[in-house]
């Protein structure tokens, strides 16, 4: 008897398994279809990290930058950090810009449905930092994937990013 209903409950679990595992496909599949309208946006976004130069000093000086800081309702250790020396970078080294508005700090919940559109614009998965240089009218779009190598070496991620941005800026 006892062997019976373990099997019996073993099959239960397959089964309400294989139910949940074919909801959140098709969750994912409707949710692909409702962003239908924003496509285009989302379609051109990747021509226009295709035709960035990796070599930053080429390209003009922008006109304004924004570090857009993504996260999720719960925050790791890291992306507290990531939060942490981002702040404190701007803050240090770019008191003025910041002062100014030719740089702009985000800081924004992915999760949240008020923030759908920026999400989408930047293509943003889970946490993750951006810097849009602006210029002109054209963003350039950039994830910064390399801070999240840097998180436990506060002074090589302030000298890392303070590099990148100087850069953008033209310095």
């Amino acid at each position: 008897m006892r062997f019976y209903k373990r099997k019996h409950m073993n099959k239960k679990i397959i089964i309400l398994s294989v139910v949940i595992i074919g909801g959140l496909v098709l969750l994912n599949v409707l949710g692909k279809k409702t962003q239908t309208p924003s496509q285009p946006q989302a379609q051109a976004q990747p021509q226009a990290k295709q035709n960035i130069s990796t070599d930053n000093a080429s390209l003009a000086p922008a006109d304004k930058i924004i570090v857009a800081n993504f996260f999720g309702t719960q925050r790791c250790p890291s992306c507290l950090t990531i939060r942490k020396l981002t702040k404190k970078t701007l803050e240090e080294k770019f008191a003025s810009e910041l002062e100014s508005g030719k740089i702009v700090f985000k800081e924004i919940n992915g999760e949240l449905p008020e923030n759908r559109e920026i999400v989408t614009k930047y293509q943003a998965r889970g946490s993750s930092l951006f810097v849009n240089a602006i210029r002109g009218e054209s963003d350039d779009i950039q994830e910064d994937t390399t801070v999240w190598r840097l998180v436990n070496n506060e002074a090589e991620y302030i000298s890392y990013f303070e590099n990148k941005l100087n850069t953008l800026l033209g310095k």
